[in-house]
This record gives C-alpha cells, sequence and structure tokens, in this order.
C-alpha cells in the first residue's frame, strides 16, 4: 500500500476549498472536503487509478477527479504518492503544476 504524502500547497487548497464553502454551508463544506479525502484514499491500494496529465512528461503526474475539483498527484513509487494540489475544474492547472 502506497503512503501518501501531502504537499503544503495542497493542503491549504483543501483548507481554501472548505472555507469558500462554509460560510454558506457548514454541512456541504465538511462533505466536499471530506469527499475529497475519501477519494484520495483510494490511491494507496491503487497510484494509477488517475489519468496522466501530458503536458508533464519527466514525471508521472496524474490525476483523478472528485465533482468540480481535479486532484494533481506525482507518483514517486508504488509506495509513495504526492498530493500536489486540488484544483477546481475552471482553473488553468498548467499555471500550477509547470
Amino acid at each position: 500500500m502506497a503512503k501518501i504524502i501531502w504537499t503544503q500547497e495542497a493542503a491549504r487548497r483543501l483548507e481554501d476549498i472548505h472555507d469558500f464553502i462554509v460560510s454558506d454551508n457548514p454541512t456541504a463544506a465538511y462533505k466536499v472536503v471530506r469527499g475529497i479525502y475519501d477519494k484520495i484514499q483510494l490511491l494507496r491500494s491503487h497510484p494509477r487509478l488517475g489519468q496522466r496529465y501530458e503536458p508533464i512528461t519527466d514525471r508521472e503526474v496524474r490525476e483523478i477527479l472528485y465533482g468540480h475539483y481535479r486532484i494533481a498527484y506525482l507518483v514517486k513509487s508504488e509506495e509513495r504518492i504526492e498530493i500536489l494540489g486540488i484544483f477546481h475544474g475552471a482553473m488553468d492547472i498548467k499555471r500550477y503544476l509547470n
């Protein structure tokens, strides 16, 4: 089983998502954050679950989807996954990943 490592950027983005939603709907904020977290946990046993992020060719960057969010991660090995960031689908993630 792979170990999941959260970068500071990814942890901050998840917190920002929560903070954005919580003022309107605390229950929804919890559900979204929990859903993203649970989706990421699938990577422990399926590190290559997501599709390859093709613009990056020198590292194995992949992404999985949860609702309107794209979760970018790096497969360092079968035993180590690094969560790079969580991005709303409307964002241009190229600015953040390249």
